[in-house]
């Protein structure tokens, strides 16, 4: 079956229905022709001084990061059009808010990445994005959803160059242990500007790419809920001046503001009072 496709303007009920059914939509033109050439500007520099591969010792991680993929983290300090943008899309917390909100209460991010699978890249072994969470794994398809992933190509994606490859409703598989085959995926194919969204329950990879010489490139932007430890650890990578150019709710999202899940009068604080204070950022921002 092929993935649900949305224009951005479509009802959030009728994406929020598929995402719950599926496991993911496609939405289409979720960045514009002119904001995808910027994106590509802000991060290029970036991209062709970053080594493709993996550091990480993790015997589970060399697969997983792929041998001629390049990976380029902490984009609140390398792209302007991200931490403007992006990380204060209203469409993508009018997303976050429906899946997080009455469960968690508040969320922020848990990762951002640009993504580029090079030639001759084999396919990404399957994975979940809970995975990071093992109780999430043991809860399976009824627990609550610990992470949402919205995936922007920022090229074309085709089959050919390693387009992602999607289980479509294996959120509702019983066994969150199984990941199924590759076999049993469908390439989510897309114009740079269309986005995946998908569950963090979904299985999914990025494909093999069997060109000789396309480089695939999409953004990956993560959300958690607040009560998650996120992957990127930004108050240690931002710096305070960049900080104070972005908006409140994007300081939300990085960790320079208090977090609030539900049932909670607050965490990640100071003496009891909400982070943003002792950095001069100003009053709270509750996020409701």
């Amino acid at each position: 079956m092929p993935i649900p496709q949305f224009p951005r303007s479509a009802p959030l009920d009728d994406m929020i229905r598929e995402v719950h059914k599926e496991g993911g939509i496609i939405i289409k033109g979720y960045l514009t022709p002119e904001q995808v050439a910027e994106f590509n500007t802000d991060i290029e520099p970036h991209i062709a001084s970053t080594r493709a591969g993996t550091t990480n010792t993790n015997e589970a991680i060399p697969d997983f990061h792929g041998s001629n993929t390049k990976r380029l983290t902490n984009l609140v300090m390398k792209s302007k059009l991200f931490r403007d943008l992006i990380l204060n899309d209203p469409l993508a917390h009018s997303i976050a808010d429906r899946m997080y909100r009455e469960d968690a209460g508040s969320y922020w991010t848990h990762t951002a990445q640009c993504i580029e699978i090079g030639p001759g890249n084999k396919a990404q072994p399957l994975h979940r994005d809970l995975e990071n969470c093992h109780f999430a794994i043991v809860q399976g398809p009824s627990g609550s959803e610990v992470n949402i992933n919205f995936l922007i190509a920022l090229t074309d994606f085709t089959e050919e160059n390693g387009a992602t490859r999607f289980i479509p409703g294996s959120n509702h598989w019983n066994d969150f242990m199984d990941r199924g085959t590759h076999e049993m995926t469908i390439p989510v194919l897309m114009k740079a500007g269309d986005c995946l969204f998908i569950s963090g329950k979904v299985v999914h990879g990025g494909g093999h790419n069997i060109t000789e010489s396309f480089r695939r490139r999409a953004v990956a932007f993560t959300f958690a809920p607040s009560y998650i430890t996120p992957e990127e650890a930004y108050p240690f990578l931002v710096d305070t001046e960049t900080v104070k150019t972005m908006t409140p709710l994007a300081q939300s999202m990085i960790g320079f503001r208090s977090q609030y899940p539900k049932g909670s009068p607050g965490l990640w604080q100071s003496d009891y009072q909400d982070i943003s204070e002792m950095l001069g950022l100003g009053p709270p921002f509750y996020k409701h």
